[in-house]
């Protein structure tokens, strides 16, 4: 039956992802057709002064001009200006971004006079993706500004750059910005705690400027109010604004009102200390869509929630009486393509030559970090002195750079950060150090984008040691300014980036100096074909999730919330059916099979995914390139090309993997070899062939893929194969819990849209998804494999010994019911002794178990053979027909079984609850279990 596909029905979406999907995809076609203006022209870069400072407030780094920040917001004016001229296109939403500063800073120059500069930050620069969207800027200006005339001046200058000031006297930002926000709020979110200095006057104070914070977020409501319009879209970010949803709210209740935070939301364990978590969690909770950059801090907010406020988290969000606010994760981006234009500029071709003469025959690492307390300066610089300790031959051969953005220079804390951090770079250079060369070059202070560019380009290793980050967009920059260096990123595993960059970067504990250590000789070491693979998973991911990616994502979730209803109730199951596993086997005795393999007559083996492989860490250096490279275990290697080389023993490798893996791994050894779950067959000395049926219907694998990329784009670290019969979505490397929502958020959707009327199974893993065509399973390929094995091979005698391993999928465990012995056949006993006759010769006695076996209890789940039927039809006349290498018709294989119960050993691998006999606790353990295998004496 063929299956639904997205562009086939113009039919309207029936649910909120279908809606989603579609957006996505009209989204994708409108960059092809209508290019943005900011990839015109290349040289408009060279506009940009160089003087542009380094980010002194946020993550991100290298930042645009005045003219490019407000390109978008006047691009999208003189649109909507055109739209209404020449009605050609419909208008542009509107968008209120409300944020703590505008992204231009203002200096008063005279009576009536201002300038406008440009204000830095990560926030600033990852909105610049905002010109699909009709956007008004609302924040602080940055000055103080009594007079009435003075505010009215400077309201008309602003407005002509779309911005919309806030006024705050000194006052209120001494209490409310610098007081509630940065010294209580921010240190909190980072895992600081509330201040510890001065607790009994912090405790006095803490609630003038708890009261500052609330009136601060008045005035912003009450000016996003004056400019408000029926339709809008108000998104407020970050723990500056967390007051504002509640004021929005209480003013139009009809209000679309998004909140996004920029910072880590700290476990429930620690918010729960802030004296007014509980209101500042209602006041959040009063927005429609609540939005973070990783699924953990969306998981505190929901414990949060739950723990302190006593209301019940969903896999959406948050419930209070009915009302359900979303909680999501929406990962920020960068504008990659500015950081890969600029690579083209002449000044940054400049900088880059002149950096290269200068560090010839030096690899150069680099660090780009605030001075501040949560980006692990220190912890870096100290691993890089261990680093030079344990390996001298790189003393003369390596040097750091670090650009230190001086931050809150007037605090104490950080000035004696400041101290210490000098301290100890002037130690390091006087004990390595030479008269012409020193191993750490430290600067107090920022770069311009150029010279910034020109950096990362050159730079061979990034050093992010973030002790505590919400994203770090510096680690986003550095990636996209090296397609032809290809450097190595070390990542913190504490900064939110290390969820959507863990792929490709060598994730790290800044805390634990000897493993960053490590890691430098690592990265500094590591083949170029690997650093090739990590940076394509990382570029990928930069260019792909940009910022103008991220803000068009969380305002579509935003807009789709509007299409369901604002008050509802959510019933679901809180009961799960549990599945019922027939026994947990025991751990295999290897005295006890090695006794029985000597007697056989003819042995045969299956597995390869997780049980002839390498085990892998999903935190190790290179987890998730293992599991997407599957690769055989390097000391399983010798013992399986003995037992290939048995003319009594016969190989089979069953996988679920495509053909071309299980070529490049198997190629030199003598067996046989399934992929796709038995759907394509060879010897390894032979070619391909099908087992696929002609009537097998292939129309939905359109549809799949479309929800598979769609996922795979949500999900940080998940990844989908596209097999020929079949799809995979995988989740292993993903946040576990995130996964599982994604997971069951994707199976809802499918079974309700794209394979709502087509012939395929879902096959759920363990953290995976797998659609594939129905009746494609291991179980069902596994007779006619041994079939053909027969009619290859000549065999004449029947298969007396089977040792089965493998970590099958639930639904492919009735490989292991397939083979046992003491199982009841549907089929009737003449028959199946008839057919045995076929192939038997004069087979040694083996004497029966006198212990019955577990797996007496289990039921034979294998349907009747096609001989089978064929023999009850048509009596002893039975004709063979010969295979056909496109198409063919396998012969069954369940008639040349000749199996006792001490004879069959069925294992799985690293599973508890399974259909096999015995238990091997991972691929290691199937290492050591084939080499006491191969030492077993010859049969006789």
């Amino acid at each position: 039956m063929r299956g639904n596909k997205y562009d086939s029905s113009p039919v309207t979406p029936r649910t909120r992802l279908e809606r989603l999907l579609r957006e996505r995809e009209l989204r994708k076609s409108s960059r092809f057709s209508h290019p943005s203006a900011e990839a015109t022209d290349v040289n408009k870069e060279a506009e940009l002064p160089a003087n542009d400072p380094c980010s002194a407030e946020g993550d991100h780094s290298g930042l645009p001009n005045e003219e490019e920040l407000l390109e978008g917001v006047a691009a999208a004016r003189a649109f909507a200006d055109g739209c209404q001229k020449q009605d050609v296109r419909p208008t542009k939403q509107r968008l209120l971004v409300v944020a703590n500063r505008l992204p231009v800073s203002a200096t008063r120059r005279g009576e009536g006079l201002w300038q406008l500069e440009m204000s830095v930050g990560g926030l600033v620069s990852a909105l610049l993706g905002l010109k699909e969207f009709d956007a008004r800027w609302i924040g602080w200006a940055g000055v103080n500004v009594p007079d009435d005339v003075g505010r009215r001046t400077l309201t008309n200058a602003l407005a002509q750059k779309r911005c919309i000031p806030v006024f705050l006297d000194e006052a209120m930002v001494h209490q409310y910005y610098n007081g509630y926000c940065n010294n209580i709020l921010w240190p909190l979110f980072h895992y600081l705690g509330l201040p510890q200095e001065d607790r009994l006057a912090t405790t006095r104070s803490f609630q003038s400027q708890f009261d500052a914070y609330k009136k601060a977020n008045q005035m912003f409501a009450e000016v996003v109010n004056q400019h408000y319009e029926e339709g809008d879209v108000v998104w407020c970010h970050d723990y500056h604004l967390m007051f504002l949803p509640k004021c929005l709210k209480e003013y139009n209740n009809n209000m679309k009102v998004g909140w996004f935070l920029h910072t880590p939301f700290p476990s429930s364990e620690i918010h729960r200390t802030l004296p007014s978590r509980s209101e500042l969690l209602r006041s959040v909770l009063v927005a429609d869509l609540v939005g973070f950059h990783t699924y953990d801090y969306a998981r505190h907010f929901v414990s949060a929630c739950t723990r302190i406020l006593g209301l019940e988290g969903t896999p959406e969000g948050v419930e209070d009486q009915g009302k359900l606010t979303r909680v999501a994760a929406f990962p920020i981006g960068i504008d990659s393509e500015r950081f890969i234009r600029a690579l083209e500029l002449p000044q940054v071709k400049d900088h880059m030559k002149e950096l290269k003469q200068r560090f010839a025959g030096r690899k150069v690492m680099l660090g780009v970090d605030r001075l501040d307390m949560i980006k692990g300066i220190p912890q870096k610089i100290l691993a890089f002195e261990k680093f030079l300790e344990e390996n001298p031959h790189w003393r003369d051969r390596v040097v750091l750079l670090q650009i230190a953005v001086p931050t809150r220079t007037d605090v104490p804390e950080y000035q004696k950060l400041t101290s210490q951090v000098h301290e100890i770079v002037g130690r390091i250079n006087g004990r390595f150090g030479t008269l012409t060369a020193v191993p750490i070059h430290h600067l107090d202070r920022s770069l311009d984008f150029h010279a910034l560019c020109a950096l990362y380009a050159v730079t061979d290793v990034a050093l992010v040691t973030s002790l505590r980050d919400g994203m770090n967009l510096v680690s986003y920059e550095f990636v996209a300014c090296q397609a032809s260096k290809k450097g190595v990123l070390i990542l913190s595993e504490f900064a939110g980036a290390a969820q959507s960059l863990g792929a490709g970067a060598i994730l790290v504990n800044p805390w634990n100096i000897t493993e960053v250590a490590s890691s430098i000789s690592y990265a500094l070491d590591m083949p170029a074909d690997e650093r090739e693979k990590r940076h394509q998973h990382n570029f990928k991911h930069v260019t792909t999730h940009t910022s103008q990616e991220w803000a068009a994502t969380f305002v579509s979730n935003l807009d789709q919330l509007l299409l369901q209803l604002r008050s509802y109730r959510i019933s679901y199951q809180k009961k799960k059916k549990k599945e019922f596993f027939p026994f947990c086997g025991p751990l295999l005795m290897r005295s006890e099979l090695n006794d029985t393999i000597v007697e056989a007559q003819l042995r045969t083996r299956q597995g390869f995914n997780s049980t002839l492989t390498e085990s892998v860490d999903a935190l190790g250096r290179n987890g998730q390139l293992k599991e997407i490279e599957l690769k055989l275990h390097p000391y399983i290697k010798e013992p399986l090309k003995k037992l290939c080389d048995d003319p009594k023993t016969t190989i089979v490798v069953l996988s679920g993997s495509d053909r071309t893996i299980l070529d490049d791994n198997f190629n030199e050894y003598n067996m046989w070899l399934a992929a796709e779950n038995g759907i394509f067959l060879r010897p390894t000395m032979g070619e391909w062939m099908t087992t696929m049926p002609e009537n097998l219907y292939m129309d939905w694998v359109e549809s799949v893929k479309h929800v598979f990329e769609y996922f795979t784009e949500r999900t940080p670290r998940s990844h989908f194969e596209l097999r020929e019969t079949s799809l995979v979505w995988n989740y292993k490397y993903s946040d576990v819990e995130f996964g599982r929502i994604q997971a069951r958020d994707m199976l809802q959707h499918l079974w309700t849209g794209p394979i709502s009327n087509a012939s395929v199974d879902v096959v759920q893993g363990s953290r995976s998804v797998e659609v594939r065509a129905v009746g494609v399973t291991k179980g069902a390929a596994i007779d006619r494999i041994l079939g053909e094995i027969v009619r290859y091979k000549g065999m004449k005698s029947p298969i007396d010994y089977v040792l089965c391993v493998g970590d099958f999928l639930t639904k492919d465990e009735d490989v292991y019911t397939f083979f046992e012995p003491e199982l009841p056949s549907e089929s009737p006993p003449a028959a199946r002794g008839m057919l045995a006759s076929l192939v038997r010769a004069s087979v040694p006695k083996i004497p029966a178990s006198k212990s019955v076996s577990k797996s007496s209890r289990l039921k034979k789940q294998r349907s009747m053979s096609t001989l089978e039927k064929r023999a009850i039809s048509h009596g002893n006349e039975i004709v063979l027909q010969p295979i056909k290498q496109d198409r063919k018709s396998m012969r069954e294989g369940s008639s040349v079984l000749d199996l006792k119960g001490d004879n069959y050993f069925s294992c799985a691998v690293g599973r508890k609850r399974s259909n096999a006999r015995y238990l091997l606790g991972s691929a290691d353990d199937v290492v050591t279990l084939l080499k006491e295998l191969v030492q077993c004496p010859p049969s006789s």
